[in-house]
């Protein structure tokens, strides 16, 4: 089990080069890690994204306009931790208020690729093996993409199932916190250590709807080839696959995603907008958007919402999980942008439970990521279908 000095000698070693920290806690971390209860996960060092609060830290939000405001309290998410163990090591890097303005941080697999955004510090991290877990969150592809572009376990709880309480959100209604881990394996663990989520062993047959993504996104050949061979290799194990296309308006709801973004955005970050100098373009075009939006419009993509969501889950009712690309392709090369969230946008206006698997490889050595969506009553059995995935895939 990796400790605390495991963890900090491998900080020391990888961070010059990833710039996965914002701040590290190394005397707080072993202070906590002697007094940790004993419980599943004891003594386990765990980063934590710079929009989630730990107690006597700064969160900071990639944003100068938080600079120095020390969190009184630890989020919920970090004190089912604590609880559990497990000891925050520091805060990971995270885009200007979890938005698309790059922090620092490089992808470890090829440091010339961006790692995703908006938890890239939190993937980057797993992924350079400093610590074995690491928070984030998802309002668009925040999760699903870093963890696909680093080559990392990802989950994403169904909206609302567990609290924000001590996160600095974006969007209350898309907003959900998450988890990175090197593994499916170690998901499951520490899903069950936060809520006691127990992962089920998935049916003789496995129902998977595929789906490829290109009505949203140019999905790389690299990345159709990764989906292609998983749905052999589950077909091969008595898997029933069927095709998704058509059975979901894609497009429609990655545009109402949007919508309710930047209108719920506008009205969380006001106080911030009144400072735009401090801001970059891409959060003050988000701002602007949000503000112009018309109530009623706003409402109209609500109901948009509440309608495929409930012909979504008729749908999960009679398969098991939708598995297809979580990115386009691999990182992109170049650190000045995260790539596209558009596969994550339809999942999560409709609050879905998101696990990112890992295993493949694009030709040039960078990691492919695909991911499964499931009913959010069921998240035992999403995690346990994941594991089988991620199994196939090896």
């Amino acid at each position: 089990m990796t400790t605390v000095e495991d963890a900090l000698r491998r900080l020391e070693r990888t961070e010059p080069e990833i710039r996965a920290w914002v701040r590290v806690d190394a005397e707080g971390a072993r202070a906590a890690a002697e007094r940790a209860p004993d419980g599943p996960l004891r003594s386990l060092p765990f980063g934590v994204k710079d929009i989630i609060d730990v107690a006597g830290l700064p969160t900071e939000c990639g944003s100068s306009l938080r600079r120095g405001r020390i969190a009184e309290h630890d989020a919920w998410l970090v004190d089912r931790l604590r609880k559990a163990g497990a000891v925050p090591l520091g805060k990971t890097v995270t885009t200007e208020f979890a938005y698309f303005q790059p922090g620092p941080t490089r992808n470890p697999h090829d440091v010339t690729h961006t790692p995703g955004g908006s938890s890239s510090g939190s993937a980057a991290a797993v992924a350079a093996g400093v610590v074995p877990l690491a928070l984030g969150s998802q309002t668009a592809g925040s999760l699903t993409r870093p963890a696909s572009f680093c080559g990392v376990a990802g989950y994403v709880a169904p909206v609302g199932a567990w609290p924000t309480t001590g996160i600095t959100g974006l969007s209350p209604t898309l907003d959900a916190p998450g988890l990175l881990t090197e593994h499916v394996d170690d998901l499951v663990a520490a899903v069950a250590a936060v809520d006691g989520t127990r992962c089920e062993a998935p049916d003789a047959t496995v129902r998977v709807l595929v789906w490829s993504g290109t009505e949203l996104a140019d999905v790389h050949p690299a990345m159709l080839d990764a989906l292609q061979s998983t749905v052999r290799g589950l077909a091969a194990a008595g898997a029933k696959t069927d095709d998704l296309a058509g059975r979901v308006r894609t497009p429609e709801l990655a545009e109402t995603h949007a919508t309710v973004m930047a209108y719920e955005a506008a009205r969380s970050l006001a106080a911030e907008a009144e400072h735009p100098e401090s801001l970059s373009r891409h959060l003050n075009d988000l701002l602007a958007r949000g503000r112009d939006t018309p109530a009623d419009e706003y409402r109209a993509a609500l109901a948009v919402r509440d309608e495929a969501r409930t012909r979504i889950l008729e749908l999960l009712d009679h398969t098991d999980v939708i598995l297809g690309p979580a990115a386009p392709g691999p990182a992109p090369h170049g650190l000045d942008a995260t790539g596209t969230p558009i596969l994550s946008r339809p999942w999560q206006l409709l609050g879905l439970p998101v696990v990112t698997v890992p295993g493949h490889r694009d030709p040039y050595g960078m990691p492919l990521g695909l991911q499964l969506i499931g009913h959010p009553a069921r998240v035992g059995r999403l995690l346990g279908i994941a594991r089988h995935v991620e199994g196939t895939i090896r």
